[in-house]
């Protein structure tokens, strides 16, 4: 293990375990105290750990950055395929919106190159991968910063996005289930999705075949009211040949 993949490796462990002793971690990883203090001096000096008297826990701030990486990196192939399939569906486009998920944060980094394209999105990270290109102008709808994810919600959210319009809107979902209803968690995102849905002309979905046949807390819309779903070479086919018996347009996205 080098050291990239071992301090990598040290920030699980200290995120799954809520703090970690040196003698813990240099039996983990199978290497000297010395060598796990280096490692633990250098995470702190950059931040991703806060270092303890015999060991170190993460702060906020780092937890915080920690959990969206590993969210961004979860099914990170499956995630570009759907991104580049959804920017190929969308191409000659003029105006686009995207919401704060991290498929379509995937969809954003598919985008580079791309010309003559607005992009509306609640999403930091995302206004971020496209904020130095030069074909692209980027719209940040405004708002609060949602606690425990990089972007826009709240009222301003909403009231901007209600003067806006755009040819797409591709939102993410936590779970859709075997009726096509979709779901976000936490609900009090739903009335910014539904305010870019309602802003759109076409509405798409992107989601991994893991959120696909699975519900949680609040449902904000349905498949067959919108321009369909765009999923990966993962999901299972009974699933989306019975969402295709019910009218709604599916796209299955082959992984390269």
């Amino acid at each position: 293990m080098n050291r990239e993949s071992r301090r990598t490796h040290i920030r699980r462990l200290v995120a799954s375990r809520g703090k970690c002793s040196v003698e813990e971690l240099s039996r983990e990883l199978g290497v000297s105290g010395m060598t796990v203090r280096r490692d633990l001096r250098s995470l702190a000096e950059d931040g991703r750990l806060i270092r303890t008297h015999g060991g170190a826990t993460l702060g906020e701030r780092a937890t915080f950055e920690f959990t969206f990486l590993e969210r961004v990196n979860r099914n990170r192939r499956e995630k570009t395929a759907i991104g580049r399939a959804a920017v190929e569906l969308a191409q000659g486009c003029s105006t686009m919106m995207l919401d704060g998920s991290t498929t379509t944060l995937a969809l954003a980094r598919q985008l580079r190159g791309v010309t003559g394209l607005t992009v509306v999105t609640t999403s930091l990270p995302a206004a971020a991968e496209l904020q130095h290109e030069p074909g692209i102008d980027v719209l940040l709808t405004g708002g609060y910063i949602r606690p425990a994810s990089p972007d826009l919600t709240g009222s301003l959210t909403e009231s901007n996005l209600e003067i806006l319009h755009a040819e797409f809107a591709f939102l993410g979902a936590d779970a859709i289930d075997g009726e096509g209803r979709v779901f976000t968690n936490p609900p009090d995102n739903s009335a910014v999705l539904l305010a870019m849905a309602t802003s759109a002309k076409q509405v798409y979905i992107v989601a991994d075949h893991t959120k696909l046949g699975k519900t949680t807390l609040r449902c904000f819309g349905q498949l067959g009211t919108w321009a369909g779903l765009i999923t990966d070479e993962g999901s299972d086919r009974e699933y989306v040949q019975r969402l295709r018996d019910e009218g709604v347009h599916v796209i299955v996205a082959p992984i390269e």
